[in-house]
């Protein structure tokens, strides 16, 4: 724990001016990213008496070990400044809104030459009309599925349209009347492109006029004894209306505003946001960020409305933004949202009418989600908790290890030797921190040796970057050029040291990892294993495991760590020896094809072993007659290096030896030939 006097500022130090602050933590990570009018006034409130402090703040300010600020010349920029660093940084103690997944949007691609109704998710493309978000996707297909009785346009994928045009056969839906086919030229570009817009105008609202015609041409239809035309059209207008009745009417026709409201506790905030355009809701979606900081509720309408709007720009953002509580200052605020949509925007919290009932609905829906989130979560941080606590108490650890990396080793019959390092953060994956391994020092299978290599390797780079800096890298020449830097405060590969290292393996892998350790000067990280046949948990020098109870919630996330450990590392070892498959000599064989190269690879092992086998050893492979297994002999004879003989006589592939060793007579193989070079760098 950091005294933040340590690392305060001087007076005098920090301007008097608007901009941007960032605390980083004793490994240059950026902990906290904030914004203020008055740097000088905003920092020296982090630096008082601690006992005044907000918990969180407290919390945040000792961990941190250093402050810098940027200057900016408004507070509009620094709005932006904040926003892009948070974004980039991801900061532990800011707000951060969970599941904020990509909502999807109803798109009409109107920059194609046959215009497509789609579910779109993610950036938005130039040239393409959006309506939504929509909370859920299928509620988007329900829409459209109504809409296309009565504007047929296209919906097929582009390779589904090419081929509809090659053979001129169109989809399904060309042939039940939902969709005009222009991939067979039943309709023009330009007609099809018409009908495009007729949709587009319904989705904004444009909805009256477009009924009333309809009801016209049913009735003509009527009076001119047209009496199927006019049940279409009945049935048209019915559907319409179906679909109407999904987006209910809820404020006057020409409102185009967000709701935004928020329901809080001290330790959590659920924000819920409804989207009206042409005055229905046309779509909804809703966060949850924890507290990690003394916040305000105008600073959470801040910080959702940065969320919210900050890759957007232009319809994008309304006109009108309603919202609980009003940022202090409210005027950046403003102005931000008004250079996002090149126009005015409207912030305000409603007080009367239509739209503070709507409001008040909204604000049930974020209460409802919060309760729903703190029911959801309860059990799965208390098991989380309880789990670290077990394994403390098990291990006989100071603390929680709130970073726990597990190591395993994958390979196939001493092929393809590989490792793996998973991190779990809070009793979570963190999949970002993951990192594989390919074995370097030596060939063939030595499970323990290999444990020895990958924990040296690891942290031999850990400790390399604490040297060249005093503490933390500026970078490391075994990384790829452009690797971060120490002064961008994120995260680098192998930076950050855990509290815990649980290896896949009984009493051998932990004392080959704790001896890679203690090679290295490393005491202060704790290292168990866990065995698969009875899950014990070993210690390094211990004579005896460590039993968890089967219901142990401890024992259950080792496993966890452990499981996925594994799934990674054979994941890896798999992808490396299909790309080996794809990429061997047996690829230059004629008439070779896959199933039988794995054939020949599955029966010898390796291709190492087929090359060393005989002409008749191959043929016992199933599948593989006389001739064809002269031809592998040839083939893999051929692409040897240095370039091996086949005798004639006993069919054996004879290889070269490597230096020192001495060939065999003549007919006779050669028995140590040069082992497959098996080196690669760490990803």
């Amino acid at each position: 724990m950091a005294d933040p006097s340590s690392y305060r500022p001087k007076p005098g130090q920090i301007p008097d001016s608007p901009g941007v602050y960032r605390f980083r933590d004793e490994h240059r990570r950026v902990i906290y990213v904030g914004k203020a009018k008055s740097l000088r006034q905003r920092l020296a409130n982090y630096f008082q008496d601690l006992a005044g402090l907000h918990p969180r703040t407290r919390s945040m300010v000792t961990t941190a070990a250093s402050v810098e600020w940027t200057v900016v010349s408004t507070e509009v920029e620094a709005l932006q400044l904040e926003y892009s660093w948070i974004k980039e940084y991801d900061p532990r103690f800011n707000v951060k809104y969970r599941d904020d997944k990509s909502y999807p949007y109803l798109a009409v691609t109107m920059n194609e030459e046959f215009p497509r109704v789609q579910v779109m998710r993610g950036n938005k493309r130039k040239g393409v009309r959006y309506f939504g978000p929509y909370a859920h996707a299928w509620a988007i297909r329900d829409t459209v599925d109504l809409l296309l009785r009565v504007f047929p346009v296209r919906t097929c994928s582009a390779g589904v349209f090419k081929n509809a045009s090659r053979t001129g056969r169109p989809c399904l839906l060309g042939y039940i009347g939902k969709c005009s086919a222009p991939c067979v030229e039943r309709i023009s570009a330009d007609d099809h492109r018409d009908l495009a817009e007729e949709f587009c105008d319904f989705m904004a609202g444009r909805t009256g006029a477009y009924l009333r015609r309809l009801e016209q041409q049913m009735a003509q239809a009527a009076d001119e004894m047209e009496y199927e035309r006019a049940a279409r059209l009945r049935d048209d207008i019915e559907a319409l209306r179906k679909a109407m009745e999904k987006n209910a009417v809820v404020l006057a026709d020409a409102t185009d505003a967000d709701l935004i409201a928020v329901a809080e506790d001290e330790l959590e905030a659920a924000v819920q946001i409804f989207h009206v355009r042409g005055g229905r809701v046309r779509g909804q979606r809703g966060w949850v960020t924890d507290k990690v900081e003394e916040i305000t509720t105008g600073a959470l309408v801040e910080h959702a409305l940065q969320q919210l709007y900050g890759e957007e720009s232009g319809d994008a953002v309304p006109k009108e933004v309603l919202v609980p509580a009003l940022p202090d200052p409210v005027e950046p605020v403003q102005e931000w949202l008004t250079g996002r949509r090149g126009s005015a925007v409207s912030l305000r919290v409603p007080q009367r009418g239509d739209k503070r009932a709507l409001m008040e609905t909204v604000e049930r829906n974020a209460q409802q989600a919060l309760v729903l989130h703190k029911t959801k979560r309860a059990s799965d941080l208390t098991t989380r908790s309880r789990a670290l606590e077990e394994i403390a108490e098990a291990l006989d650890l100071d603390s929680a290890p709130l970073r726990i990396e597990c190591f395993d080793i994958s390979h196939f019959q001493g092929d393809d030797v590989v490792a793996s390092m998973v991190v779990f953060e809070d009793g979570l994956a963190r999949k970002s921190e993951y990192r594989r391994f390919q074995i370097k020092s030596f060939e063939g299978q030595d499970d323990v040796r290999s444990m020895h290599e990958v924990i040296s390797r690891r942290f031999r780079r850990y400790l390399a970057e604490k040297e060249r800096t005093g503490e933390w890298a500026d970078g490391d020449p075994a990384l790829p050029d452009g690797a971060l830097t120490e002064e961008d405060g994120r995260p680098k590969r192998f930076a950050y040291p855990p509290q815990l290292i649980v290896v896949d393996g009984g009493q051998p892998q932990v004392a080959a990892a704790r001896r890679a350790l203690d090679e290295l000067g490393i005491d202060d990280i704790a290292v168990c294993g866990l065995a698969k046949r009875l899950e014990e948990v070993w210690l390094p020098d211990d004579d005896d495991p460590v039993v968890l109870p089967r219901t142990s919630e401890g024992l259950y996330l080792l496993q966890r760590v452990r499981d996925e450990a594994h799934r990674f590392a054979i994941t890896y070892q798999r992808s490396k020896r299909a790309k080996r498959f794809r990429a061997g000599p047996l690829d230059d064989v004629p008439g070779l094809g896959e199933t039988r190269k794995q054939a020949l690879v599955k029966h010898f092992g390796s291709v190492k072993k087929l090359r060393a086998a005989t002409i008749e050893q191959i043929c016992e492979v199933p599948g593989i007659g006389r001739k064809t297994a002269e031809t592998i002999a040839a083939a893999l004879a051929e692409a040897a290096q240095p370039a091996p003989a086949v005798n004639t006589a006993t069919g054996e592939i004879m290889e070269e030896g490597e230096p020192g060793d001495t060939a065999g007579p003549p007919g006779e193989p050669v028995t140590a030939g040069v082992p497959e070079e098996r080196r690669g760098q760490e990803t």
